[in-house]
């Protein structure tokens, strides 16, 4: 489905558009204070932050669903395979996190453990019901209450308050930074996804993804044209109703300087609402244009969507030594419009380089190699044969397809 891989490229876009002004985390060490670079800042968060990861964990429902229900036409139960598929994805995040600590291929692959058992779920109402509970952010939901109520633990900050950007990424050695990487960052990662909700979403747009791809909302695009346009319109209203009602509606919940939290809560809760509404326009926007007048601009984004894996490890492969101490360190000189001037410039090449790639090659390097290690096979056909020659079998084993 080329308006999925489309749509997944797009994404992936969005992501590396928040971490090059982010300086792949470092921006909070200095942050912009010229009123333009601050504005060109504030835009990109606006339209981007939150939003493109959250695209990122329902696309990866809908590829689960279709990795699963590709092996079941065929008879085979993928879910021990999928396992081992999963802890594949998280070894990769593991030794990305040691370059860098925001990687979310580790999450995801732990996520993506709790998908298995839904897949079992013939109900698509009681997985619609369980994704918008895990979407309402229950944890926060609990504790806004347990604040009021008084609890003590209720109105403790969360951990990840307290992390902040160490020296040693600033004028570290790259030794130090896996260092740290290791014995700090991957820990820091994780509290931060934790205390923020940001779990409790992945969960919730995995599931959305999930059922999607089991009404056919990618593979049958002209049924569901009605719906995209109706899912917009609201998506937007609830996007524009939320941004401007989101502080005065949080400001409504008594604080006092022993009692904060509960109003900090209703506000992360608001705003975790406020990015799933702008991500449902971007998603819904997209895949209206892409279905009409946008398709053949859109549908450039496809081969960079079919090696998201690669790109998005490349991407900081190449750009964390750009901004850390021990490589350019230029964290400390480039400004906001030259961080999204160089993104967007980079990006372009990103997606060039994804269509020469696939004239030669059936997957990106990535790509290839999680799926022969998902079949413990070297035979998956990775290079493209000649014009004129014969072309190997597409699937090395008899669940090749399933491998996603």
């Amino acid at each position: 489905m080329e308006g999925l891989d489309a749509l997944r490229g797009f994404a992936l876009f969005g992501l590396f558009i928040v971490h090059m002004p982010e300086l792949f985390e470092l921006y909070w060490v200095n942050p912009a204070t010229d009123p333009l670079q601050r504005a060109v800042h504030d835009a990109v968060w606006l339209l981007f932050a939150g939003k493109a990861f959250a695209l990122m964990a329902l696309c990866f429902g809908v590829s689960f669903f279709i990795i699963m229900d590709r092996s079941a036409q065929r008879g085979v139960d993928f879910t021990g395979r999928f396992v081992w598929r999963l802890l594949l994805l998280a070894l990769m995040g593991l030794a990305h996190g040691l370059w860098y600590r925001g990687d979310i291929l580790e999450v995801l692959a732990l996520m993506g453990l709790f998908l298995v058992p839904f897949h079992r779920v013939r109900s698509n109402r009681a997985l619609v019901a369980l994704a918008v509970l895990c979407l309402l952010q229950p944890s926060m939901l609990a504790q806004i209450v347990a604040g009021l109520w008084g609890a003590e633990w209720a109105n403790r900050p969360p951990a990840y308050w307290d992390i902040a950007i160490s020296g040693v990424y600033l004028d570290g050695s790259f030794l130090d930074t896996v260092r740290i990487n290791v014995v700090e960052g991957h820990a820091q990662k994780w509290s931060f996804m934790s205390g923020s909700g940001r779990l409790s979403q992945i969960m919730g747009l995995s599931l959305i993804g999930m059922v999607l791809g089991r009404i056919g909302f990618f593979a049958r695009p002209q049924a569901f044209a009605r719906a995209r346009h109706l899912g917009l319109a609201l998506a937007l209203a609830a996007a524009v109703a939320l941004y401007f009602a989101r502080g005065p509606l949080g400001g409504l919940v008594p604080a006092s300087e022993a009692m904060f939290m509960p109003r900090d809560r209703a506000w992360a809760l608001l705003g975790s609402l406020f990015d799933l509404s702008a991500m449902a326009v971007l998603m819904l926007g997209f895949l209206s244009l892409y279905h009409g007048p946008g398709r053949r601009a859109l549908g450039s984004l496809a081969p960079a969507g079919r090696m998201t894996l690669s790109l998005y490890v490349g991407q900081s492969l190449v750009f964390v030594p750009v901004f850390y101490g021990y490589g350019l360190g230029l964290y400390a000189s480039m400004s906001q419009v030259q961080a999204v001037l160089l993104g967007l410039a980079a990006f372009a090449v990103q997606l060039v380089f994804a269509h020469l790639w696939f004239r030669r090659f059936y997957y990106g390097p990535l790509e290839w190699l999680w799926r022969a290690g998902t079949f413990l096979t070297t035979g998956v056909p990775f290079v493209r044969p000649r014009t004129g020659a014969v072309a190997p079998p597409l699937r090395p084993a008899a669940e090749a397809e399933g491998a996603g």
